[in-house]
């Protein structure tokens, strides 16, 4: 019999019921949770709608590190909600300045061998600590929370065996940027990618924690490192060595595929405008002016990472033409800047610090200049996310990051001539939770404080027997959920859906023309169905379920692509909305905006097969026939069916 994979054993130990085998479905146990304030203010409001009493995780964590700027009223009401229904419902509260949450969880509570689900892409973090982390939409962490097993497939697991050692100035983050090269963003839906191999003791668990934040990006379910030596000293400098345990891959392990990296021979890269995988050499983009550089993230904002920007500045000072902001990932992380003197050498290098918070990852706030080079530490460059249309954004490694700072341009690492600066981790952190608060032991008469611009979850109505559907948009490939559903400005309206719901797909409305939402409603209103169609890896990104809760509310019930990402499909299903795929790639440019989307007998035919048949009538009266197949199971169909998750509780 062969060996197991690292994956497979938590999956294996964590198992409540089906197959393993790759691609078939299964559920496993959540030991713990993590939502933060973007997503996790509906994750509890559809927590309360399930009537649970009390979270039934080892450990489930609220943080606040989204939506800190509070302009108006709408972000201090969710936080205060928050607050409030966490000491009720027995989950830890990470309060705003304490950090990100996959930063803080990383330090505070992360445990190998452990399954986390977290309402938000990058939870797989944690996976440089040798958890099986997983995003996933809000409800489904409701449910979590509640004491439902995760459904998920089984995945695919690619190895990636790294031999040698990074070179000065080649960085984690160029690991990750080399494996986007080469599988890029789209196609690895029900896969998960797992880390073995000589060179990964060389690799510190902040660095481990950037390449799997990234492997996001792949659209792979998860990204696993083992548990070793480094992963013990880590958590001992965090006064948690108890918890740790080794845990590895079986030498004769199988890998769907496996990825060779010999670490000593990457080169420093960069993720070009407008997509994490459009990958170049920084060699070849060196010269390129820069306006602005933004160090941090739940990427590279660690404490490594930035006492490589205390020592850089040091000696060294931005560059006239360049705007420099950093965020610490943590107030850990700040604190221990600011005592060693790390923080007082990155001010006097001229750069600016920000709050120990996401803000310009999700297009809240330092939106760089019309036509102006921004470099970023970061993780995405979607076109648009940092609040400037047609924006040009680079993402880079610390290093990269810092030189462009210095020298005002794109620089190759490499060549830049300085001597690498020397750091290390520390033999022990400053622990201080005291913006962590625990749930109170009695929680008895606890008043949850629901402001008014909180409101209810929308519940969806039972599927229609037969679906009378129009299009009321057809994009092209890669469309994120950013594109659905705006950050930025829009998010503070996340608890107001049907605000919110007037910014869908607000990137492609065109002035003086109706807007998607108004066409929607329009069609909604007229008694019929609105229809989405797609093509290639539609609702990449992130995992905010409002692009799919605020197009239920504007009505729509189809959505047709040629391939969906694994948490946005799960966020469709769960509110109400059919996923279907086209049979033939080329049909997608059969079906246009205002085309008539008929459909009978939905839930026999959904029971019945794979395939689907349509009845597609042109703008000019054309009418023809369309087939679609579905990749739901049975629960899935039942749940589409009912009107979605919370119907069916």
């Amino acid at each position: 019999m062969a060996g197991q994979t690292l994956i497979e054993k938590i999956l294996r130990s964590h198992l409540v019921d089906g197959d393993l085998t790759p691609g078939q479905g299964c559920r496993i146990h959540i030991d713990q949770t993590l939502c933060q304030d973007a997503t996790g203010t509906m994750a509890f409001l559809e927590l309360e709608a399930m009537g649970v009493e009390q979270v039934k995780t080892e450990v489930s964590v609220q943080y606040v590190d989204h939506n800190t700027s509070q302009f108006g009223p709408e972000n201090h009401n969710d936080h205060l909600y928050l607050q409030s229904v966490t000491a009720a419902k027995g989950v830890y509260f990470s309060r705003p300045g304490n950090g990100i949450c996959h930063q803080v969880h990383l330090e505070r509570f992360g445990e190998p061998g452990k399954t986390l689900l977290g309402s938000d892409s990058h939870t797989p973090t944690n996976g440089g600590l040798g958890m099986l982390a997983i995003g996933a939409g809000g409800l489904d962490v409701a449910a979590a929370m509640a004491g439902a097993p995760f459904a998920m497939t089984a995945p695919k697991v690619i190895g990636v065996r790294l031999n040698g050692r990074l070179r000065p100035w080649v960085c984690a983050k160029d690991v990750i940027l080399h494996l986007l090269s080469i599988l890029s963003t789209k196609g690895n839906v029900g896969c998960a990618m797992e880390y073995f191999g000589p060179g990964v003791e060389t690799l510190s668990v902040p660095e481990r924690a950037t390449i799997t934040n990234m492997g996001a990006e792949l659209g792979v379910t998860s990204s696993v490192f083992p548990s070793d030596e480094k992963t013990r000293s880590f958590l001992r400098a965090q006064s948690r060595e108890n918890v740790w345990r080794p845990l590895a891959a079986d030498d004769d392990a199988v890998y769907e595929q496996v990825i060779d990296i010999d670490l000593e021979q990457l080169e420093p890269l960069a993720a070009c405008p407008s997509s994490p995988d459009h990958i170049a050499p920084l060699k070849e983009l060196s010269g390129k002016p820069v306006s602005q550089v933004l160090i941090g993230s739940c990427t590279n904002s660690s404490y490594r990472d930035l006492m490589l920007a205390a020592e850089v500045l040091r000696t060294h000072r931005v560059a006239p033409g360049v705007s420099l902001a950093i965020a610490p990932g943590s107030r850990q992380v700040m604190r221990m800047l600011a005592d060693n003197g790390g923080l007082a050498a990155i001010i006097g290098g001229g750069a600016r610090i920000l709050e120990t918070a996401c803000g310009p990852c999700i297009g809240q706030g330092l939106s760089p200049a019309s036509d102006e080079v921004t470099v970023r530490t970061f993780n995405r460059n979607f076109k648009g996310r940092t609040g400037t249309p047609h924006d040009q954004c680079y993402l880079v490694g610390v290093e990269g990051a810092l030189l462009a700072a210095i020298n005002g341009c794109l620089t190759d690492p490499l060549a830049c001539g300085m001597e690498y600066p020397q750091t290390s981790e520390p033999d022990s952190f400053t622990v201080d939770d005291s913006l962590i608060i625990p749930p109170p032991e009695d929680r008895q008469g606890i008043e949850i404080i629901r402001k008014d611009t909180v409101g209810d979850p929308p519940l969806c109505l039972p599927y229609p027997q037969d679906i009378n559907g129009e299009v009321v948009i057809n994009v092209g490939d890669k469309v994120t959920t950013d594109h659905i559903m705006p950050a930025g400005t829009f998010l503070k309206y996340r608890s107001n859906i049907p605000k919110y719901s007037e910014a869908v797909f607000n990137c492609f409305n065109e002035p003086g023309k109706p807007t998607f939402a108004e066409r929607a409603f329009s069609v909604s209103e007229a008694g019929r169905h609105g229809v989405i169609v797609a093509g290639e890896s539609y609702g990449q990104g992130s995992s905010r379920e409002h692009a799919a809760i605020c197009p239920m509310y504007l009505g729509i019930r189809l959505v047709l692509a040629q391939s969906i990402e694994r948490i946005h499909a799960a966020n469709l299903i769960n509110f109400g909305i059919l996923p279907l795929y086209f049979q033939n790639p080329e049909d997608k440019a059969k079906v246009d905006q205002g085309f008539t989307i008929l459909i009978e007998k939905v839930g026999e035919q959904l029971r019945s097969g794979e395939e689907v048949n349509l009845i597609v009538i042109s703008t000019d009266h054309h009418r023809f026939d369309l087939t679609c197949v579905h990749r739901l199971s049975k629960t899935d169909i039942d749940m589409v069916l009912a009107g979605g998750r919370l119907n069916m509780v």
